[in-house]
């Protein structure tokens, strides 16, 4: 079969032949995959940043964002049958510490975790996949077209999830499934996962503002308006001037990966706010910061600063729920964040479209 691999450390992708995975166990399912999403962690493994290849191997095929059906199942599947929309997520546990052998391997202790096309595990950049059971999401057939976005979505739902638990724990009277409702809210980054942090945080109704430095009458904010969100041009107000010009905000999720900015976000946090990082920063850029008012602010205000990466199976589970809500509640307007889909044989091309022009790139494998 074919497969898109580079060489970690040096990059280098190219399509290769290789061997096409079989059923080897009663649990195994395999996917014909369809679309695979391309996101930063992608384009830093091809440009030569962080990847790992498997055990004894020179190449890693890449890709996480998948979506596709199955066409195999074991004789003890249950979850799936053949014909089924479904994903594989993403990371596997180390088998020791306690979050992974509870099912949390996004909370992993060790490290020693494995995740596939990023770190010791082939990716689902390729034309079929297997792996066991216990990774698969079933996909509703009336949401397959946004199907390929449930990988994103479910790192948001892991963030907001965590930081409700936090608030419900912390505050009296407070209900996680409640909080967010007409709380001022605000998503730095309308990339991807900013639009999608949006429409997550919208089905809550959560007042979303959505900040970023492109025109308002542009795709991005066009979206965000769509669902019911407020746009706010960082051209034209500055991050700092925030809680003065629109008030603060209880809840604060970046999503852009730009240090300045992750530091300036936390003046415009209100009292016993939240602020979810999301985005990693590339490079290695100082920046000089306020630090004693910051420090001052989140001591007298109670502020809870988190950090969230990666998901567990359940909050996959929660990603296809809300999707489904999501399409019902707009329509197509989820569906148009994926902005660029490109054939597989087509990957360059697919490589040279950046933020300025388009939103979500979808490799695509098959038809829908």
């Amino acid at each position: 079969m074919k497969a898109l691999a580079i060489k970690p450390g040096k990059g280098d992708l190219k399509i290769i032949d290789a061997p096409e995975p079989k059923i080897q166990f009663p649990d195994d399912i395999k996917l014909k995959v369809l679309q695979v999403g391309i996101c930063g962690t992608d384009r830093e493994e091809i440009e030569g940043g962080r990847a790992d290849a498997p055990y004894n191997e020179d190449h890693l095929i890449i890709g996480h964002e998948m979506f596709g059906k199955v066409v195999d199942v074991g004789k003890e599947v249950s979850k799936v049958k053949k014909g089924d929309y479904a994903l594989f997520i993403v990371r596997r546990g180390c088998g020791k510490c306690y979050p992974c052998l509870n099912g949390r391997s996004d909370m992993c202790y060790t490290g020693e975790y494995k995740e596939r096309g990023i770190k010791g595990l082939h990716g689902y950049q390729a034309e079929f996949v297997v792996d066991s059971e216990k990774y698969i999401v079933r996909v509703p057939k009336e949401i397959a077209s946004i199907g390929v976005l449930a990988e994103p979505t479910s790192v948001i739902e892991k963030a907001i999830d965590d930081s409700l638990l936090i608030q419900e724990a912390r505050i009296p009277g407070v209900k996680a499934s409640s909080w967010l409702e007409g709380r001022k809210a605000l998503v730095a980054g309308l990339g991807p996962v900013g639009l999608l942090s949006a429409v997550v945080l919208r089905l809550r109704n959560a007042d979303v503002y959505g900040l970023d430095i492109v025109d308002e009458d542009s795709k991005r904010p066009s979206l965000l308006k769509e669902i019911g969100g407020k746009y706010i041009d960082g051209r034209k107000v500055k991050t700092t001037d925030i809680d003065e010009k629109i008030g603060a905000m209880d809840f604060v999720l970046e999503a852009a990966g730009v240090t300045k900015l992750e530091f300036q976000l936390l003046d415009t946090i209100g009292i016993n706010g939240i602020y979810v990082l999301s985005g990693i920063p590339g490079g290695n850029h100082p920046v000089n910061i306020l630090g004693d008012e910051l420090i001052r602010k989140m001591v007298l205000m109670n502020h809870v600063w988190l950090g969230s990466v990666n998901a567990s199976i359940g909050h996959y589970n929660m990603a296809i729920s809300d999707l489904q809500k999501a399409n019902l509640k707009w329509e197509n307007t989820v569906e148009e964040i994926i902005s660029n889909k490109f054939h597989y044989t087509e990957i360059s091309k697919a490589l040279e479209i950046d933020s300025s022009h388009g939103i979500k790139t979808v490799i695509e494998w098959d038809s829908l």
